[in-house]
């Protein structure tokens, strides 16, 4: 109800013509908190993450990125239907991209090939079980971009988890990264909206770009306050919703039905649950009233959030026992 009424009394204004007083402030806090020159507010991160792309790899350019990575699985193929690129997948460890493996992938400059225009990097990797880069490695890889005039996007949807699970600034994260993306409808439990930073010259572009895709808004600053409430009040639940995966973790894993290969790093629980479909125990868990997503014929998901209790999580533990 506290986010509820922070957006019914927010000052609104057109935010085409850049006169909405709250988005404006959201704009100018996620871009400190980012250490970026500027940020843009998106309707969601899909958006986001496309925008960059068809400023910073073009037509016929060609992205790195990870195997796992959500700009290839989850975002329709829309870096080549409407960016005009290609993303190529990279194979990592943990949905970690390393130097070694971007470098196998970079074109020769014969005339045929597509140009490497990108890279990409997941943090908190989805498909991985909610994986962190460590501070060495996304400086490794931002590193090695830049040696090749390569600049870095960061899908940071779930960056502020990365964040809270590390001790660290997001800045500090955002620094591995030309643009960022990061998501307020996630872990920090808004109805809608993220936000793409980088620099001026960037954003300036970004705006004609999401205008472009049908994302221009008017009277936002209803949306904005809900991530601006979120930043000042939500952040630090975080830490909790990583708590509740690792409960989770260990209830699975005693269960008896289902295996958990990696303890999990932040808010995502992957499970193997071998000799049965992921799907029928997903079903048999809704029956039950607990929601999870099979992702393969034996692998399925669970997610921590901010509206998961203590409680629930400790019902869910004795479910899993008991099935």
């Amino acid at each position: 109800m506290a986010m509820r009424k922070a957006m019914a009394e927010a000052p609104v204004g057109d935010d085409v013509y850049g006169e909405d007083p709250t988005v404006n402030l959201l704009q100018d806090r996620v871009a400190e908190l980012l250490g970026k020159e500027a940020a843009l507010f998106v309707p969601s991160g899909s958006m986001g993450n496309l925008i960059a792309l068809y400023l910073q790899a073009g037509r016929g350019g060609e992205v790195l990125a990870h195997e796992y990575s959500h700009i290839i699985h989850y975002e329709l193929a829309s870096g080549a239907a409407l960016a005009g690129c290609q993303i190529l997948p990279v194979p990592g460890e943990r949905g970690i991209l390393k130097p070694e493996a971007l470098l196998r992938q970079v074109r020769s400059p014969i005339y045929y090939n597509a140009r490497t225009k990108l890279v990409e990097i997941e943090n908190t990797g989805n498909l991985a079980g909610g994986t962190c880069y460590t501070d060495a490695e996304l400086a490794a890889v931002h590193t090695w971009a830049s040696g090749q005039n390569l600049p870095v996007h960061m899908d940071g949807a779930r960056l502020w988890n990365a964040a809270v699970a590390q001790g660290v600034t997001p800045g500090s994260i955002a620094a591995h990264a030309e643009t960022v993306t990061v998501c307020f409808s996630k872990g920090l439990g808004t109805p809608v909206g993220s936000v793409l930073a980088g620099s001026r010259s960037f954003i300036a572009e970004a705006l004609r770009i999401r205008k472009m895709l049908g994302g221009g808004m008017r009277q936002a600053g209803i949306l904005a306050a809900a991530a601006l409430h979120a930043l000042d009040h939500h952040l630090a639940g975080l830490a909790d919703d990583h708590f509740h995966a690792k409960l989770l973790a260990e209830a699975l894993g005693s269960s008896g039905w289902a295996q958990v290969p990696v303890s999990p790093e932040t808010n995502i629980v992957f499970a193997q649950t071998p000799g049965r479909s992921a799907a029928e125990v997903a079903a048999k868990l809704a029956e039950k009233g607990l929601r999870a997503s099979a992702m393969g014929p034996q692998r399925i998901r669970f997610v921590t959030h901010r509206d998961v209790t203590r409680d629930e999580i400790h019902q869910a533990c004795r479910l899993f026992s008991e099935l």
